[in-house]
């Protein structure tokens, strides 16, 4: 097995879309270099589409200029429509999104007006996606799919209630599907009482039970502190001859590790390999999870390494495992760099952890340090990650810097917080005169 080392230097790696990026960095002041300008090397495929959309999420202006300007090289997808259509409604901007969607030519497919759903729940704006999906008709897409789609989204934004109603009076007829997403909606509002209600009111309406079925209840009891119950569940499935796929072994794996411990979860594991159900990265990931979190580093290390040798690449929910158990920063900082090395691509809630992390270790090298690689790899900072890099320059005394930064965010419309020290919480900030001459040349001393 190939030894991890911890002790190797910190290296910010270019990032696949570089070529791309440094053409819109100024999108929002300055319009995009058309394409028979560009490097003619640059090749826009669907992922790289997709990861330069993804790295605007924060800036909807920038994303849709991208978008536009992409256009004449590269064929847009469902996937990247999806994608845009997304990232307006995460600002509320659905008037433009609507736009968008009836623009698509040929018409749209069920998962941009999917997308559209998401964030319309999300907004908590369920009767303009009922009128959304009404409007489907428009496209030929006022079907049974389609429904299910819009019941969906409302379990999965808490809009459970809306859409047990829509279903007592339904347009098309519902199967053992629909049951389980009210189901797992049940499970998002953490209705305990309420789930063992609807589980029992499937078998008096006489709805057939799916593995899903199974496999959410399963989850249900485990999170609402039964994990026992899971096990006993689990334990009925093997006695009827279910045959458990692997969402079902994770949930049973999560579910021993918190009643029986990570051994018994990874003894579980064993069996579900010895039954020819392969893992997957949810697998690792719990039971990465639960070594981190017993205390197991290496242990947990090791099945990083056993991860990859089967397939299994890691994903940021992975390195955050370790992110939040690791308590040295230049370990953290070495595994920050293998993580993009490898072709991870980090969140936004990756660097706001690792810099709050920093922060509170009274550390600002390494949270200048992850604030640059969050920049070069093209992510627009929002407000928590710009909060972090505030806190952490004040913690030093920084005031005039934190001050710049404090106003670039009003700047881009992002809340900073109330603070004493820049006078924003009713007090006179303390001048850093003497702390910090210029504040561009204190930030590149840092690097």
């Amino acid at each position: 097995m190939k030894t991890l080392n911890p002790s190797a230097p910190f290296r910010s790696p270019p990032s696949s879309i570089a070529g791309a990026l440094p053409l819109l960095s100024n999108a929002r002041h300055h319009p995009p270099r058309p394409p028979d300008q560009a490097s003619a090397s640059l090749d826009f495929d669907q992922d790289t589409v997709l990861a330069t959309l993804a790295s605007y999420s924060d800036d909807w202006p920038r994303a849709v200029d991208f978008f536009r300007w992409v256009s004449s090289r590269f064929i847009h997808t469902p996937a990247t429509h999806s994608l845009l259509i997304s990232i307006l409604g995460k600002h509320f901007e659905f008037t433009l999104a609507w736009s968008h969607i009836i623009s698509i030519n040929p018409s749209p497919d069920r998962s941009v007006l999917r997308s559209h759903f998401n964030r319309l729940a999300a907004a908590h704006l369920v009767q303009d996606a009922l009128d959304a999906f009404r409007r489907s008709a428009d496209f030929g897409l006022y079907d049974a799919a389609t429904f299910s789609l819009l019941i969906d989204a409302l379990c999965d934004h808490r809009h459970v209630i809306e859409a047990a109603d829509l279903c007592k009076n339904p347009p098309f007829p519902i199967d053992t599907k629909i049951y389980n997403m009210l189901l797992r909606g049940w499970l998002r509002m953490g209705w305990w009482g309420r789930c063992r209600e609807f589980w029992e009111e499937m078998d008096q309406k006489g709805v057939a039970k799916d593995l899903h079925s199974y496999s959410i209840y399963m989850d249900i009891l485990s999170k609402s502190g039964k994990p026992w119950k899971a096990i006993k569940v689990y334990k009925e499935m093997r006695s009827r001859n279910i045959a458990l796929d692997v969402v079902a072994y994770n949930t049973v794996i999560q579910a021993v590790g918190k009643s029986d411990g990570v051994d018994r979860a990874i003894t579980l594991y064993k069996e579900m390999i010895e039954r020819g159900c392969e893992p997957n990265v949810v697998t690792f990931n719990t039971i990465i999870k639960l070594l981190c979190g017993d205390g197991r580093i290496n242990e947990g290390y090791a099945f990083f390494e056993q991860m990859r040798k089967k397939g299994c690449d890691p994903n940021v929910i992975t390195y955050h495992c370790f992110f939040r158990n690791l308590n040295r920063p230049k370990e953290i900082l070495w595994l920050f760099d293998r993580m993009v090395n490898t072709g991870c691509r980090p969140r936004m809630d990756t660097y706001v952890m690792l810099m709050n992390k920093f922060g509170r270790w009274g550390f600002l090298r390494p949270v200048l340090l992850v604030w640059k690689a969050m920049e070069e790899h093209g992510c627009s900072p929002d407000a928590f990650a710009y909060n972090a890099l505030i806190d952490a320059l004040l913690q030093k005394g920084m005031v005039d810097i934190a001050r710049k930064y404090d106003e670039e965010m009003l700047a881009k419309g992002l809340s900073p917080k109330p603070r004493k020290e820049l006078g924003t919480g009713g007090f006179s900030a303390r001048s850093s005169a003497d702390i910090v001459s210029d504040d561009h040349n204190a930030l590149s001393n840092v690097f």
